[in-house]
C-alpha cells in the first residue's frame, strides 16, 4: 500500500504515548513520520513516530493534548515529518510547534514549507578560496555594560546564560532582544521552549510596545503542553532560523529556556522506556543537544549567519548537572547568573569570574578593550580574597594599597549595574544603553583612580560615567 494513504487504528494511549497498529510492515510509516487522528470532539491530535515495534506497531509521541482520544480511531499517514511554513510571512506571527497560528490572526501567508527535521547535516562550514583570506569577526554592541566589556556578542556565535529560578534569565534576554532588533535592523526568531503562557503574553507585547515585533518570528511551545511539543518545538525555530539565513539574512535566534528541550527529552526517553544513563538523564542527552546546536553555524549555500543567545536554567543552582554541561559545551560565550549578587542588588546579577567567552580575544575585541576586561578581572579577583579578610578582621586592617583596589572593585561591581528598559515599571529608574567606549572609559576611570574621591553609592544603577 501507497505510505501516503496508509491508516492504522490507535489501540492504546499512555499519556503522551501512542501506539497505532497497521495491517502490513509495509505501511509502517518511518521514524519522524507525522500521523494525524481526532478526538471525539472532533480535535486534531498530531503523533510523531519514535519507535516500530513487534507486530506492525507504530510507537508515538503526541505533540498535542491526547485527551479524548478513543481506542481503535483511525490514525492517517500526514507526511514524512513535522512540516511548517515558511518565509516572510512569519514576521509578527506566533506560531506552535507544527507551524499553525496561535495569535488569532488569521491564516498564515506562506509561499513553502520546510521539514523541521534534517536527515543529513553534512559538513558545510563556509570556507574561503583565498588562503590570505581570514574569518572577520562583527561584534554586536548590546548596550550592556557587564556583557559588551567581559563577553562580547560576536555575529554566528552562540551565548549561553546560565542561572537557576528568579535570577533574571528571562529579563535579561528580552532586554538584549529589544536592544540588538532596533539598533541592528535584523531578524529575529524567538522559540519559547516549555515556558509560561505569562513570560509569553508578555514578551508579544513587549515586543510590540518597543516596535520590534514586525521583525520578529516567535514559536512556542508552552509548559503544559507534551513533551513531544516542548521537544520538537527547539527544531522549528532552528528551521525558521535557516529559511531567512538562507536569504543571504542575518538572523538573532533567542531561546528561553534550551533546559526544557533537554527535560523534555529526558520525559520523552523515560515513557519509551529506555533506560536512563546513570546520572538520570536520557542516554541520548550529548546527542539531542548536539543536534541542535549543530544547525546554528555559517554555511556555504547561504550568506547569512545565526546568532543564538540560550536561556539555560540551572537545576538547584548546580553548574555541574549533567544536562547543563552539555549544552554550555557548545557555546562560545557562558554568562553565569549568581544568587550572591542578586541578593546583594546588583542587576543584571552576571558572576564575572564564573562567566566565560571565548571571544574576549585581541584579534576580536582589540588589545584596549582586551587590557581592560583582563584588569577588571583582576580587580575582581582580588577584591574576592580581600572581602574574606574583611568579613574576619574589618576594613580597617586592610593595608592602604588593599584598601584602594577593595573600594575601587566596589565601584567597579557598582558601575557594572544598569537599569534595563524592560524593567522601568518595576524599577522606577529609566533604561539606560552604554556604547562600548562609555564602557570601556569609565571602567578606565574607575582603574586609575579618577573617581576615587566619588563615594560608591553613586555608581549604583547608573548608565555612562559623566
Amino acid at each position: 500500500m501507497n505510505k501516503d494513504k496508509a491508516k492504522g487504528r490507535i489501540i492504546a494511549v499512555q499519556g503522551p504515548v501512542v501506539d497505532v497498529k497497521f495491517n502490513c510492515a509495509d505501511d509502517v510509516p518511518n521514524i519522524y513520520a507525522m500521523l494525524l487522528t481526532h478526538t471525539i470532539d472532533n480535535s486534531e491530535v498530531f503523533l510523531e513516530v519514535a519507535e516500530h515495534l513487534p507486530g506492525n506497531v507504530a510507537r508515538c509521541i503526541s505533540i498535542n493534548s491526547t485527551t479524548n482520544i478513543q481506542r481503535y480511531a483511525e490514525a492517517a499517514f500526514y507526511g514524512p515529518s513535522i512540516q511548517i511554513p515558511v518565509g516572510d510571512g512569519l514576521y509578527g506571527r506566533l506560531i506552535n510547534v507544527v507551524g499553525q497560528a496561535i495569535d488569532q490572526g488569521g491564516e498564515i501567508q506562506h509561499q513553502e514549507k520546510s521539514s523541521i527535521r534534517k536527515t543529513d547535516m553534512g559538513s558545510r562550514i563556509r570556507v574561503s578560496k583565498n588562503k590570505d583570506e581570514r574569518r572577520s569577526f562583527e561584534v554586536m554592541e548590546t548596550g550592556i555594560k557587564i556583557i559588551d566589556l567581559l563577553a562580547p556578542l560576536v555575529k554566528g556565535s552562540k551565548t549561553g546564560i546560565l542561572g537557576g529560578a528568579g535570577l533574571g534569565k528571562s529579563v535579561l534576554t528580552l532586554e538584549i532582544i529589544q536592544h540588538i532588533v532596533k539598533r541592528y535592523q535584523g531578524s529575529c526568531v524567538f522559540v519559547g521552549i516549555g515556558e509560561r503562557i505569562r513570560e509569553g503574553n508578555e514578551l508579544y507585547y513587549e515586543l510590540k510596545n518597543h516596535d520590534v515585533l514586525s521583525k520578529t518570528m516567535m514559536v512556542f511551545g508552552q509548559m503544559n503542553e507534551p513533551p513531544g511539543a516542548r521537544f520538537a518545538v527547539a527544531m522549528t525555530g532552528i528551521t525558521m532560523a535557516e529559511a531567512v539565513q538562507k536569504k543571504n539574512q542575518d538572523v538573532l535566534m533567542f531561546c528561553d529556556n534550551i533546559f526544557r528541550f533537554v527535560q523534555a527529552g529526558s520525559e520523552i526517553s523515560t515513557l519509551l522506556g529506555r533506560v536512563p544513563s546513570e546520572t538520570g538523564y536520557q542516554p541520548t542527552l550529548l546527542s539531542e543537544v548536539s543536534e541542535f546546536h549543530e544547525r546554528i553555524r555559517t554555511t556555504k549555500d547561504a550568506g547569512g549567519s545565526i546568532t543564538s543567545i540560550e536561556a539555560v536554567y540551572v537545576p538547584a543552582d548546580d553548574l555541574t548537572d549533567p544536562a547543563v554541561v552539555a549544552i554550555f559545551s557548545f557555546l562560545d560565550s557562558v554568562l553565569v547568573l549568581s544568587r550572591e549578587r542578586i541578593q546583594l542588588g546588583l542587576y543584571p546579577a552576571i558572576d564575572p569570574l564564573l562567566s566565560s567567552s571565548s571571544n574576549l580575544d585581541i584579534d576580536i575585541v582589540g588589545k584596549r578593550h582586551f587590557d581592560v576586561a583582563q584588569d577588571v578581572i583582576r580587580i575582581f579577583q582580588r577584591y574576592e580574597e580581600l572581602r574574606r579578610i574583611v568579613l574576619v578582621v574589618g576594613i580597617d586592617e586592610l593595608s592602604s594599597s588593599d584598601r584602594v583596589i577593595y573600594e575601587r572593585a566596589r565601584k567597579m561591581q557598582n558601575f557594572l549595574t544598569q537599569p534595563f528598559f524592560v524593567g522601568e515599571a518595576y524599577t522606577g529608574k529609566k533604561g539606560a544603553y552604554v556604547t562600548i567606549e562609555q564602557t570601556l572609559e569609565g571602567c578606565e576611570k574607575i582603574i586609575s583612580g579618577k573617581m576615587d574621591s566619588q563615594p560608591e553609592a553613586g555608581f549604583y544603577l547608573i548608565g555612562a560615567l559623566p
